[in-house]
């Protein structure tokens, strides 16, 4: 009988929640304005912008490049995010299908939903990730992180 080889896919869920004191429809507009979006998701982090497209609506796609710093681990390495709109109710839920590429390799591939619910304090936001991570992709913890960096851009773009 033959040994199963390792498996050369890493799947993963993961679950976020965090509180805005702004509306809903505030929340929802920072996703799906892209002048509002590319402040806290691109421009928001330690790398270069090369692109920035949006296509907001079911069945539209993203494109988001950047450059990684020379002096970086990753030495000028292009990521490229390529997002899918699934579902889109506005103020309450976006759903999407994103790929994350390493000079153009993909390294995963994603469900994620953004649940918007509104509280005596203005917002919840439930944030719920499945990821495919393929052969040595960023891994579940990293990718976790890079989220809860990101929603912590998205909270001080709200404050602003």
């Amino acid at each position: 009988m033959e040994t199963m080889q390792q498996p050369t896919v890493n799947h993963s869920t993961f679950t976020l929640e965090r509180s805005f004191p702004a509306a809903p429809e505030r929340v929802f507009s920072a996703f799906s304005d892209p002048a509002k979006k590319i402040r806290w998701y691109a421009d928001g982090r330690f790398m270069k912008v090369l692109e920035f497209k949006m296509d907001f609506r079911v069945g539209g796609n993203d494109v988001t490049r950047f450059s990684t710093p020379p002096d970086s681990p990753m030495r000028g390495a292009i990521l490229t995010y390529r997002t899918y709109y699934m579902e889109i109710k506005p103020d309450r839920r976006i759903v999407v299908a994103y790929t994350a590429a390493l000079d153009e390799r993909p390294f995963s591939a994603s469900l994620a939903t953004f649940e918007l619910m509104p509280s005596a304090a203005g917002t919840d936001l439930l944030f719920t990730e499945q990821t495919a991570f393929i052969e040595g992709g960023d891994g579940p913890e990293i990718r976790k992180a890079g989220w809860t960096g990101l929603l912590k851009l998205l909270a001080e773009a709200l404050a602003e």
